[in-house]
């Protein structure tokens, strides 16, 4: 596995589009138990309206149509070892990824478990990319911005996050763009 995405939500399921859709196995560990089902979008480019159920499902669809693995588990643990992280689940299962990114909402549990480095607001520090402290390891929406948690942004930090690996791996910058069949 390439990378494991910890969380389900706008970030995470973003993340793991833009990472399948370029070749890489990602997996996404969440029980679609997100804050999303209670929100009603009305600020999604694109978008007019639409309820964060329906939102939930449509990229969740999209995540696992392009290779994603949408697993229902929580993890227990994640470790570095020589190779990356060593990702732990409840059930004692584990895989061994390069990346990790961590879209834990408002429970940081497996950031402060890592040593991760939070800021004043309680958000975890990152860079422009979502890139923490930690190389290989990224914090997207609410979990590095607590007090300006939004859809549309939360995605936009997964999609920074799925960039900047797939441009590591590439060893130089990376532009997502796909262009429409010719007619």
């Amino acid at each position: 596995m390439d990378v494991a995405v910890v969380g389900d939500g706008p970030g995470g399921l973003s993340a793991a589009i833009f990472l399948a859709k370029n070749g890489q196995e990602v997996a996404v560990y969440g029980d679609d138990n997100t804050a999303m089902h209670w929100a009603l979008l009305k600020n999604y480019p694109g978008i007019a309206e639409i309820r964060g159920s329906d939102y939930q499902k449509i990229a969740r669809q999209q995540a696992e149509s392009f290779g994603a693995k949408l697993i229902a588990e929580r993890v227990d643990a994640i470790d570095r070892n020589d190779d990356g992280f060593v990702v732990t689940l409840d059930s004692g299962e584990s895989t061994t990824v390069r990346f990790v990114i961590l879209s834990e909402g408002k429970s940081p549990r497996l950031a402060k478990a890592l040593g991760l480095e939070f800021a004043g607001d309680g958000g975890v520090v990152t860079d422009k990319n979502s890139q923490t402290s930690i190389s290989g390891v990224y914090a997207v929406g609410r979990l590095s911005r607590p007090g300006r948690s939004q859809a549309v942004i939360s995605a936009g930090d997964g999609a920074a996050a799925a960039i900047d690996i797939l441009s590591t791996l590439k060893g130089e910058d990376l532009t997502d763009w796909d262009s429409p069949p010719e007619s």
